[in-house]
């Protein structure tokens, strides 16, 4: 689960690179790393990986779809919100998916995982800024929470589907509904792109192929409370990425978020 946090860190990084290259429509981004994730899976899982398990069980297309749909979700979001407050909302899915897998899994949500998890969410708060002075309680904040409990539906389902599932054909169900979803609106809108920029795009790709597939064999054995908290590392990574890659500087309420977030991980980590 750490290494996965690493390459999703590197992949959302990469995209941010990509923004000083070309401006790039985000439908095809996000179509680019589903191919790229086929591209990873199928060589490495050929005779694991079943793709036609992927149309014919509702709860690998399920886990698809509602993958898919979140990926738009969050992206929405992000650019209605703004990205301080809607990737606080939408990894409040931490909290959502430990419930969730109490309920469905019957999981223990031990007292640690509960601080840690408060810990990490006002840490990840304080790094995003996500309540800055003037931020209203709007309609797009609903789709955030949505989105946050589709996320939490994520990562109860993987935990499900390893019970009958190869770890290839559930990462296969992401990107084949992923790539159903964003390639009508990609090619609605036809854009010439650089060759660097398509460079860019595929390694971000293959970066978060990694990170997929990593988190998701990780959800094999990780409780999902635990699993998921390990995840709040991917935001401080982007800003420690920031700060080292586009001079991006923090002010002492940030670093104290970053902090929080460290600890939260941590202290779930060393209670286990």
């Amino acid at each position: 689960m750490l290494g996965s946090t690493a390459f999703f860190t590197a992949n959302v990084l990469l995209i941010r690179a990509l923004g000083h290259v070309q401006s790039v429509n985000i439908w095809l981004v996000s179509s680019v790393r589903f191919v790229a994730g086929l591209a990873v899976l199928l060589p490495l899982y050929r005779h694991e990986v079943q793709l036609l398990r992927v149309f014919q069980q509702r709860k690998l297309a399920s886990r698809g779809l509602v993958g898919g749909l979140g990926v738009y979700g969050f992206y929405l979001t992000v650019v209605k919100l703004g990205a301080g407050r809607a990737t606080f909302i939408n990894n409040t899915y931490v909290i959502f998916g430990a419930l969730l897998a109490v309920w469905i899994l019957h999981e223990r949500f031990r007292s640690s995982l509960a601080v840690g998890s408060i810990a990490a969410l006002a840490g990840l708060a304080l790094l995003t800024n996500a309540f800055a002075a003037g931020a209203q309680t709007q309609f797009y904040d609903f789709i955030a929470v949505v989105t946050a409990l589709g996320s939490a539906y994520v990562v109860v389902t993987i935990r499900q589907l390893h019970a009958t599932e190869h770890t290839s054909t559930i990462f296969a169900a992401q990107c084949v509904y992923g790539l159903l979803i964003c390639a009508v609106p990609a090619t609605l809108h036809p854009e010439p792109v650089a060759a660097l920029a398509w460079i860019v795009m595929i390694v971000a790709g293959v970066f978060a192929a990694a990170g997929q597939l990593a988190m998701t064999r990780a959800f094999r054995d990780l409780p999902v409370a635990e699993g998921s908290l390990l995840q709040m590392l991917v935001p401080l990574g982007i800003a420690f990425g920031g700060w080292m890659f586009f001079d991006e500087r923090f002010t002492p309420h940030e670093l104290v978020g970053a902090a929080l977030i460290l600890a939260g991980t941590t202290f779930t980590a060393i209670r286990r």
